[in-house]
């Protein structure tokens, strides 16, 4: 057994890493606070290097989607062949891995619950992603775990209720900054937390700085890229292992004290090694035979807890939480990739493209899991030889293999200047085909150039960005003639953004069953990219199952995934023809996570709708509208009463008509569908028209004098009691209640006045002539003409409760435009125009209808037109003697008739003549109505 080493000081026995501890102190002097600090730093670092190498478990750190680390843990699985694989990766996300062989990488690895049992009800949903890539370590186990016969995977990290329970509770959401980028591929992971393997990255930002400025490099990706991943492509196991230990324990040693980070951290770490000795005793597997794969900033921890003879001290593992977690695969991408984890753009795609370099550098056979979508077979690559036996392992590690490496300069090797060169011929390649005036001049100036920036940045050969700088700076010059620019170019070369794909066989039962139901379409909806989907539910009526798939997609997925091109839903409207444009293989991630919320798109499109109705927040249009979804895409008559019951509480409890206007529209809508569908109206909407006759009557003289309340919002109001009034007063409402809010509103905005004497006109307390006598004189008071638009904006939104005003109201815009003065009339015609587009569907065809009628159809006409208000009233009529005209005849065949009729109206009196009837005098004054009815009986 190894004696072990003291966390602090190290053994004094051991001075392996003398000529390293002086090599770190001019490094680590810049950043300590004295003498004392100084010490604990240089002794620490390589006292962690020492205790992480005597571990019998050996440790393998690494930083993630790193090719160096990915190389190295192939590398070394090919010779130890380990029993068993202990990875940092969340422990319940463990029965997930198998079904990577139907997918094609970069795929991420997801926790997702919506049903959330302790915590924060606002962090919901929550969502864990892991994502991995064929250029990482964690993939290199993992398939070499699945595919080697009795070897165990074993996950060791805290499980995805654990990481959301050691959040800060402050948080305002589970998201970390920078999670949500605006561009649709980095959106790939949506708001989840992301979870990798070896986030191995300075904390200090001092330190970073420092790094960054003395590297003479932009970014951490490429400080990163250029002094550890390439020296580190071809190192042995040994140099490996010491020098991801030495960067680990000296970004750990520096990082700033946060006392809720560091807590975080170690907690891990003794979760971690607690899992470890568990599973070690529960198995009885030889330490020797195992691996224990972390990232390097973990490997290099000073926990009680550390190693398999460690304490296991106070820390117990906390309980989960009730959370109900569902498990999937999500498709990912490499910009999806950066953009959460803060690297730079295109750093992951000069990783794979590093690695493929790597692999034909030291000939390591990478392992791949059997019928991986879209891996390489790696044919013609030999297998590593296996480590020399000759050396004890635990001797090999523990010797000083840093001061000569780090002592050790790269060189330019003819492989990449044949890289080199095929790089600059292809960018001007690509820079001809996107616009750019580029010839073989600029392939020698792109490559002479990066040789140059890396000679100035003191670097023996070009990396991929000194290629980058080098490309924009010769042929870009002054402007981008394409849609591309060069940068963007230089990032396709490399590889571009590779997005994965998760197979058929992966994905959720809900999924699969989409996937299914929208078979008789003969689209490839699994690809990415845009497909058109043609409908003609006529000619083939099992189209119309992929019609009602495709709505339900439409509210369900994000925009774009399913979009209509032709054809709409209606209420009692069937369809006919439908285009759609389908994006499903883009959207994967969101179909996918449909299917942690139910089996069906139907059950998760019911339970959202009941969710959205529910929810505290929730207003009276947010209810109608899920009452109309429900009918519109479930048919579900059920659902719909449930969520109309709801509405009726909803508008019980509102102080406010701010969602007056909406909810008109959508009650409307609802009864014209139930009056001609439904052989009787449904109860809660006979309820709702009670009720809202009631409610509405009560808020509408405060809603007239309120001045948050817009005039629509107060004429929808009133469309809202004028049209649902006959139906309110046969389920027993009072009219003498609308009657008494009318009189009792007093408004003193003129748009408000003036739809108040529109409703007064309906309720018969002011007539038409007395409306257009107001009007005219307003018009004829000097005083009241800049107001005078402000009354016709409140006169048009009166059409909408009261469309019979129409005549009146073109009467009334006519005159303005005749007889109002510029300086009043054009600054008023934009607020005419706003008011038309925002009722623009309601009352622009009442007002043309009613123009169209009035105004003449010909130019011609129009000089001698006379506007019918302003036409001379027609003479009195002369009434007809008692035996004239048509209905005289019948009037002195039934004299009995005509006497009751005018004893009935008060027209009772003496006979003129002995032969003419008591109704003569009726006659005389309606000689009209007594023609009308001669001639409805035959009798003219």
């Amino acid at each position: 057994m190894t004696t072990r080493v003291p966390a602090e000081g190290g053994h004094p026995a051991h001075r392996t890493f003398d000529v390293l501890r002086a090599q770190l102190q001019d490094a680590a002097a810049a950043f300590a606070d004295g003498p004392g600090a100084l010490d604990g730093i240089l002794h620490g670092l390589v006292d962690d290097v020492d205790r992480a190498l005597r571990e019998p478990l050996e440790i393998f750190p690494v930083c993630h989607h790193s090719p160096a680390s990915a190389t190295a843990m192939a590398r070394r699985l090919r010779a130890k062949q380990p029993k068993t694989v202990f990875l940092e990766l969340c422990e319940d996300l463990a029965p997930l891995l198998t079904e990577l062989r139907n997918c094609r990488l970069p795929v991420a690895v997801q926790a997702f619950a919506t049903r959330i049992d302790g915590f924060p009800a606002d962090w919901a949903p929550l969502s864990v992603v892991a994502p991995i890539t064929e250029a990482s370590a964690e993939y290199q186990a993992i398939a070499y775990a699945l595919e080697t016969p009795g070897v165990e995977l074993v996950l060791v990290d805290r499980s995805s209720d654990h990481v959301f329970q050691w959040q800060p509770r402050e948080d305002t959401g589970p998201a970390e900054p920078g999670t949500a980028p605006a561009e649709q591929e980095a959106a790939l992971h949506g708001d989840a937390v992301g979870v990798e393997l070896g986030d191995l990255r300075p904390r200090f930002a001092e330190l970073e700085r420092h790094l960054l400025r003395h590297g003479k490099v932009r970014h951490w990706s490429e400080w990163w890229h250029q002094y550890v991943e390439l020296p580190l492509g071809d190192a042995d196991h040994a140099t490996y292992r010491q020098v991801m230990f030495l960067i680990g324990s000296l970004f750990r040693r520096l990082a700033p004290g946060d006392a809720g980070r560091v807590r975080v951290d170690e907690d891990r770490e003794r979760y971690m090694w607690t899992r470890i000795r568990e599973h070690l005793a529960a198995t009885g597997a030889d330490p020797a035979d195992s691996v224990y794969v972390c990232g390097a900033f973990h490997a290099a921890s000073r926990v009680e807890e550390f190693g398999v003879h460690g304490s296991s001290g106070s820390f117990t593992i906390p309980a989960r939480t009730a959370t109900e977690w569902q498990y999937g695969l999500i498709p990912s991408s490499h910009t999806a990739i950066e953009a959460q984890f803060g690297l730079e753009g295109g750093s992951v795609s000069i990783a794979a493209t590093q690695w493929e370099k790597n692999l034909k550098r030291t000939r390591v056979q990478p392992y791949r899991l059997k019928g991986q979508a879209g891996a390489k077979t790696g044919r013609g690559r030999k297998a590593a030889a296996p480590a020399p036996a000759s050396a004890p392992a635990a001797e090999t590690d523990t010797a000083d293999q840093l001061s000569g490496f780090l002592r050790r300069p790269p060189v330019l090797d003819r492989l990449d200047q044949q890289e080199l060169l095929g790089w600059s011929v292809e960018i001007v390649r690509a820079a001809r085909r996107n616009g750019y005036l580029a010839s073989t001049a600029d392939a020698i100036a792109v490559y002479e150039t990066s040789i140059l920036l890396a000679g100035m940045r003191d670097r023996a050969k070009p990396t991929p960005y000194d290629f980058l700088d080098a490309a924009v700076t010769c042929i870009e010059k002054d402007r981008v003639p394409g849609r591309r620019d060069v940068r963007r170019l230089v990032e396709i070369m490399m590889g571009g953004d590779r997005i994965g794909r998760v197979g058929y066989e992966s994905l959720p039962p809900l999924a699969r069953d989409v996937h299914d139901r929208l078979a008789p379409l003969g689209l490839d909806l699994q690809a990415r990219g845009v497909k058109r989907a043609l409908l003609d539910i006529r000619t083939d009526p099992r189209l119309k199952a992929c019609s009602d798939v495709l709505w339900m997609l439409r509210h369900l997925l994000p925009h774009g995934a399913a979009r209509p091109v032709m054809g709409e839903r209606k209420l009692g409207e069937q369809p006919v023809q439908e285009s759609w444009d389908l994006a499903l293989g883009t959207h994967q991630r969101a179909l996918i996570e449909l299917g942690y919320e139910g089996v069906s798109l139907e059950q998760v499109l019911e339970q959202r709708l009941r969710r959205e109705a529910n929810a505290a927040n929730a207003t009276t249009a947010v209810v109608l509208r899920t009452v109309e979804d429900a009918t519109l895409l479930l048919g579900s008559r059920r659902l719909a009463d449930e969520l109309g019951t709801r509405a009726l509480d909803v508008l019980s409890g509102e102080r406010s008509v701010d969602g007056a206007p909406e909810v008109l529209r959508r009650v409307r809508k609802l009864l014209a569908y139930y009056r001609t569908s439904e052989p009787a109206l449904p109860e809660w909407i006979e309820r709702f028209a009670k009720t809202g006759y009631a409610h509405y009557c009560t808020l509408l003289p405060t809603a007239f004098t309120e001045e948050t309340a817009t005039v629509r919002q107060v004429a929808a109001m009133l469309g809202f009691l004028f049209g649902m009034e006959s139906l309110a007063l046969s389920l027993g409402g009072d009219r003498a209640q609308l009657e008494l809010a009318v009189a009792q509103s007093h408004p003193e905005e003129p748009a408000k006045t003036a739809l108040l004497w529109g409703a007064q006109v309906h309720i018969g307390r002011l007539s038409r002539q007395e409306l257009r006598e107001r009007c005219d004189a307003l018009l004829s008071n000097p005083l009241m003409l800049p107001a005078y638009p402000h009354y016709l904006s409140g006169l048009l939104h009166a059409l909408e409760p009261v469309p019979g005003l129409v005549d009146i109201v073109v009467e009334a815009v006519s005159n303005a435009f005749a007889r109002l003065p510029d300086p009043v009339l054009l600054p008023w015609l934009p607020t005419l125009i706003a008011t038309l587009r925002g009722s623009g569907t309601e009352l622009a065809p009442l007002l043309t209808r009613e123009a169209g009628r009035i105004f003449p159809g010909r130019l011609a006409e129009l000089d001698t037109w006379v506007p019918p208000w302003r036409a001379p009233a027609p003479a009195p009529a002369r009434p007809a003697a008692p035996a004239a005209g048509r209905g005289a005849a019948l009037l002195l065949a039934h004299r009995e008739t005509a006497d009751a009729l005018a004893t009935l109206v008060g027209c009772a009196g003496p006979w003129a003549a002995p032969d003419a009837p008591q109704g003569s005098a009726l006659l005389g004054r309606h000689p009209e109505a007594a023609d009308a009815l001669a001639a409805l009986l035959g009798a003219a």
